[in-house]
């Protein structure tokens, strides 16, 4: 996959990715005032926040399992993204005008008002947090249909990882521009009213763009032959049963078929995960703990620990100038992280292709690690935000990396996802064991060799070599094993489980990374937190299965 028109292709695929990470960022930066404006508590607005990825953290295996067993005739992805699509664009419609839906809808009571549009902020805040992050499921699984070969999947999720940087840029400036000085705020009745139409127009584009471009393998209605040569449907019946098939193979009804008869299968094998993913996964949650525990606060540790302010603060007092200065060069901080991630999503398939994903991965969260343990203990200012900028290297690694390498393990399956646990079975007075029967892989890929040295009843083999375990059938029946059949598991159940991770990491620092924080009485904790997460999420990394040299260690 080489050229400029393979790259404007990912490019113009990937522009739903841009436009779902610009809403998501600059709607959810916009939505804290909003609430308190409605009369929302601080303490209650961090939960409202919540809502989403606790929402997700539910619904995303079902979706991802859903998308990877759906046959619609729009393809296996697409309908979901629709679906999705269409909650961002409904939440986007809801929140800036929340007070004009409750007062329409409260019958002139004030006391009903206030609650109707505090619950309509929560539900658009939920539905667009919600839909903005598993929306990213199935398009993560669409690149991994369209591209399979591992170096076009590299640059495809290199792509990804880059609009998603460059969307986060896009969605952090959106709120800082004044737009209730315009023309269009004059017609539309405000700043949010303004930011949020551009942000509708914005996403109504990406998606259309992204739509047309992809393409995904249709299913269609099969003709059954008449005569010799001749194709065409046997009666109207038939007809009739082709529709009421297509309705069935919807994706909403795909979805609800999945829900109501696979529920157990799918939440056993979210839990039952092969050893690569496994692994793969406890790395790829303690990271995004480091990177994310750094994102959520570091704005509230520059504007208290740096600038040394006080939120609480009257408006207009010094301690509150302070603490919103360093609000300001917080963002800065962030908007200059994701700067960084999008330059080193543009070069991350080159420096994997010099140096090798385990030395990329190891060296973007050591370089992490550095950085936050640099920002706990210095005070200059300069210096912190330039480490802040340096931590755009993890972000962009763990938004790349770990879908290639799902990708090349669902490709290689045979290879990463064995399917069975041995024990000791007994058939005809003979014991068969781990020990007792073995292949070994010579020179040649996938070439078998059998070790012939019998003696007792027994096959003997040469423990130096690299070892395979078939499964141990008699009569079409398994003996003595636990049998996990991965080699039907999808990819978009996989990536389900990644963006899991991505949602739990957002999960975890809010609900006690406060109680630590007042337990230690300084914010540097936020930081020094940060930092532990990464520096566990480094030693995980390296149990992770880059290639097949690491699973013979």
């Amino acid at each position: 996959m080489t050229g400029w028109r393979s790259q404007w292709h990912l490019v113009l695929l990937n522009s739903l990715t841009c436009g779902l990470e610009i809403c998501v960022a600059a709607g959810i930066t916009y939505v804290p005032p909003l609430l308190l404006e409605a009369g929302v508590e601080e303490q209650y607005m961090t939960m409202v926040l919540g809502i989403g990825p606790v929402l997700g953290l539910l619904f995303i295996p079902l979706i991802g399992s859903a998308s990877d067993h759906c046959n619609s005739s729009y393809g296996r992805r697409r309908p979901f993204i629709w679906l999705l699509s269409l909650g961002v664009l409904l939440a986007l419609f809801i929140i800036p005008h929340a007070d004009v839906l409750a007062a329409n809808l409260s019958w002139g009571s004030t006391s009903r008002n206030q609650a109707l549009q505090v619950g309509l902020l929560i539900l658009g805040v939920g539905l667009l947090d919600f839909c903005g992050q598993v929306c990213f499921t199935p398009l993560e699984a669409l690149l991994s249909d369209l591209y399979r070969e591992r170096d076009d999947c590299g640059q495809a999720f290199a792509m990804f990882s880059f609009m998603v940087s460059l969307g986060g840029c896009i969605g952090y400036l959106l709120p800082a521009l004044d737009w209730s000085g315009g023309l269009l705020s004059f017609y539309l009745g405000g700043q949010a009213e303004c930011l949020f139409s551009l942000l509708i127009l914005i996403f109504v584009v990406s998606v259309l763009v992204t739509m047309k471009v992809s393409e995904e393998p249709s299913s269609t209605l099969e003709l059954v032959p008449s005569e010799p040569g001749r194709f065409f449907p046997r009666s109207c019946c038939y007809l009739f049963q082709c529709k009421l098939r297509a309705l069935k193979s919807g994706p909403l009804m795909c979805l609800l078929r999945t829900c109501w008869s696979m529920t157990p299968a799918i939440y056993r094998s979210y839990c039952h995960v092969p050893r690569v993913m496994r692994q793969l996964c406890l790395a790829q949650l303690c990271s995004w703990m480091g990177v994310m525990s750094f994102m959520l606060f570091y704005t509230d540790f520059v504007g208290e620990g740096l600038y040394e302010g006080v939120p609480s603060a009257a408006p207009g007092t010094i301690l509150r100038q302070r603490y919103d200065e360093g609000i300001r060069m917080g963002s800065l901080g962030l908007f200059l992280q994701c700067a960084t991630s999008t330059f080193f999503s543009l070069v991350m398939s080159r420096l994997v292709h010099l140096f090798g994903s385990r030395v990329v991965y190891l060296s973007s969260m050591v370089c992490f690690t550095i950085s936050a343990l640099v920002i706990c203990l210095s005070k200059s200012v300069l210096l912190v935000t330039a480490m802040s900028a340096l931590t755009g290297f993890a972000y962009a690694t763990l938004q790349t990396l770990p879908y290639t390498l799902t990708c090349h393990y669902h490709k290689e399956k045979e290879v990463y996802m064995q399917n069975s646990k041995t024990k000791k079975g007994h058939t005809n007075g003979f014991t068969i064991t781990r020990d007792s029967v073995c292949l070994t892989l010579d020179n040649g890929p996938g070439d078998l060799n059998h070790k012939s040295d019998i003696s007792n009843g027994h096959v003997s083999y040469s423990g130096d070599e690299p070892e395979y375990y078939p499964p141990l059938h008699q009569n079409g029946a398994a003996l003595g094993l636990e049998s996990e059949d991965f080699g039907k598991r999808g990819v978009g159940l996989d990536f389900a489980i990644l963006d899991s991770t991505f949602l739990l990491s957002q999960v975890f620092p809010t609900l006690f990374m406060g109680m630590i924080v007042q337990f230690t009485e300084s914010v540097t904790t936020y930081i020094a937190s940060s930092a532990i997460f990464s520096a566990i999420g480094i030693y995980f990394a390296t149990h992770i299965i880059f290639d097949q040299k690491d699973l013979r260690s």
